[in-house]
């Protein structure tokens, strides 16, 4: 059995979490939920209010770090996951950016010359922000805790970077990528080197493992699916890997589909999470190779009751004989009530696999 990183070792510990990205089943599994900290919580609302915008609250270590801890005093959950935002790396690369109320995050749309420009020697101390915050978290969790870094991965990020905001079908970054391929290569390995750069100072603050996001893995055909979300992601796998090789790595190409299964094996990565369209005859499959993270649809989240339950018996029937980690398909959404979050994590605890 592999052991994991800790101050220049690797330990497991008590972390559930880690447990299983390690291979062992475990009964019940560990939970938590992708934007665990957010906007469904009355306290989470406080802190943005003070904060004055989202990105003073990202860049603000204190606030940050209490919007982390704030579902870990709520609810009994396994791991938490550092509060910030997957734009700050381009940001950070010298790319303007601000969040409108209900219309997200706003950019300048990139182009073709703008990549050269970008400022990637200064990047990770502008991210300095995020490794406080991670310090001021970790003295707070309990030895049980696994708490988990992350990043966007390099073409979710550059879907926003070259639209300049949110896109249902990343039509502009799938149109960019066939006009102008050179520059598209060299803007995703730009963003895969300075993110696992990112990734590797969260680890040195005290992260004890990392997400990356690819939540905008879909409407991609194979040959592009190739080229833009695994060719980047096993690059900055390998780059994390040289200097720290058995740090816990979690994939989520959200939307992936088939195409799971080449990522799980060309990425390199330690444990594969899933959106809640992946049938679980698949991931039972997926889960063969890897261990899996996932895939409750967040709208049964949302309502709650015997959907609710049905969606989370599923999940454990399926995959509760394997490694899994329980967590939902996507991010919670703001309007789920908080006695659901309630009943879903009663429900996981109290619903025992057999060996």
């Amino acid at each position: 059995m592999n052991n994991f990183y800790k101050k220049g070792s690797f330990a497991l510990m008590n972390k559930k979490v880690l447990k299983v990205i390690n291979g062992e089943k475990l009964s019940p599994p560990p939970i938590w939920m992708m934007r665990q900290a957010g906007r469904y919580l009355p306290e989470y609302r406080h802190v943005r209010e003070a904060a004055g915008n989202f990105l003073n609250l990202c860049y603000t270590p204190i606030l940050a770090a209490e919007a982390t801890l704030q579902p870990m005093r709520r609810f009994n959950l396994d791991a938490a996951i550092l509060f910030s935002d997957i734009l700050l790396v381009p940001h950070a690369l010298g790319r303007d950016l601000r969040f409108e109320e209900n219309h997200g995050p706003i950019m300048t749309p990139l182009t073709a010359s703008d990549i050269r420009k970008l400022d990637i020697t200064h990047a990770i101390e502008r991210l300095s922000a995020p490794f406080e915050t991670i310090e001021r978290v970790k003295a707070k969790l309990n030895d049980e805790t696994t708490l988990i870094g992350f990043s966007g991965a390099p073409w979710t990020v550059a879907t926003y970077m070259i639209a300049g905001h949110a896109t249902f079908n990343q039509a502009p970054a799938r149109l960019f990528s066939y006009s102008h391929p050179k520059a598209m290569k060299s803007l995703l390995e730009c963003l895969a080197d300075v993110s696992a750069d990112y990734l590797l100072k969260q680890i040195s603050a005290g992260v004890d493992a990392i997400q990356i996001f690819d939540s905008l893995a879909y409407f991609l055909d194979e040959t592009s699916f190739e080229a833009m979300c695994i060719q980047p992601m096993q690059r900055m796998v390998k780059r994390i890997k040289q200097i720290h090789p058995k740090i816990p790595i979690i994939g989520f190409p959200r939307g992936a589909g088939i195409f799971y299964k080449d990522y799980a094996k060309k990425t390199g990565i330690t444990a594969l999470g899933l959106d809640c369209s992946v049938p679980l005859f698949f991931a039972k499959q997926l889960q063969k190779d890897l261990p899996v993270q996932g895939n409750l649809d967040p709208i049964r989240l949302a309502a709650g009751g015997d959907a609710l339950d049905c969606g989370i018996d599923a999940i454990l029937n399926s995959l509760g004989n394997g490694p899994l980690i329980f967590n939902l398909g996507h991010g919670i959404i703001p309007s789920t009530p908080i006695r659901h979050i309630e009943q879903m994590i009663k429900r996981v605890q109290e619903n025992k696999i057999n060996t």
